[in-house]
């Protein structure tokens, strides 16, 4: 293969890592290519199982004409762009839970959070009282962190799904799942929402999916 062929592809891969679920035309037009040549890198993609179509979960909006596919990357994708950290996080963790017991790995993983909280709380709070909007600057937030989020609309827009398509902390959740569930637990508190987490990458899922419906009340008394 042409090393600008396999430049190409490394790119597309970044951005499906990066911003997936995204869609052929929304590639085509990050990287100024015709369709015909996403398609080509996709199949190749696919073929090397690197990325993979997506079906979104819950219930969606019905739509004329057939829908845009959605591509994630899979695992293997992720890990070709970045992973050298995992063994010694992993073997961490191990020592932690060996040493200390589960309970210290339940207060690692709320103490990971407590900085990005923080953080993610200050640009929450800029975007004001519209969940939408607030949802939009946590995916912000969370991208920039390389979480790649995005979000989508579902229920008829009577809920939202926050999407991350990678997790920096991939391999060690598969291991320590609390590690999930801190981090559900902190979106829910940033948006002041009872949310449900769906799928995660952890679980073999190609998209870590949090719902979150717009019809409820708001969480009360969390802390």
């Amino acid at each position: 293969m042409a090393a600008s062929e396999t430049g190409t592809r490394d790119r597309i891969l970044d951005l499906v890592v990066q911003h997936g679920p995204i869609t052929a035309s929304q590639l085509a037009g990050e990287l100024d290519l015709t369709a015909a040549a996403i398609r080509r890198h996709i199949l190749a993609l696919e073929a090397d199982a690197l990325i993979v179509e997506h079906e979104p979960l819950g219930p969606q909006v019905a739509r004329r004409g057939r829908p845009a596919r959605l591509y994630v990357s899979t695992e293997a994708g992720q890990a070709r762009l970045s992973n050298a950290y995992s063994d010694i996080a992993r073997a961490t963790m191990r020592f932690l839970a060996e040493q200390l017991g589960e309970e210290a790995v339940e207060r690692f993983a709320e103490h990971r959070f407590a900085p990005l909280f923080e953080r993610y709380e200050t640009r929450v709070q800029a975007a004001g009282e519209d969940p939408v909007a607030r949802v939009g600057a946590l995916a912000e937030a969370l991208t920039a962190d390389g979480y790649a989020a995005s979000v989508r609309t579902v229920g008829d827009g009577f809920a939202l799904q926050l999407c991350q398509g990678n997790c920096p902390v991939l391999r060690v959740a598969q291991e320590y799942p609390q590690l999930c569930a801190a981090e559900t637990r902190a979106i829910g508190r940033l948006l002041n929402l009872h949310v449900q987490r769906l799928a995660t990458l952890a679980d073999g899922e190609h998209v870590c999916t949090t719902n979150i419906p717009l019809t409820v009340r708001p969480m009360k008394g969390l802390e």
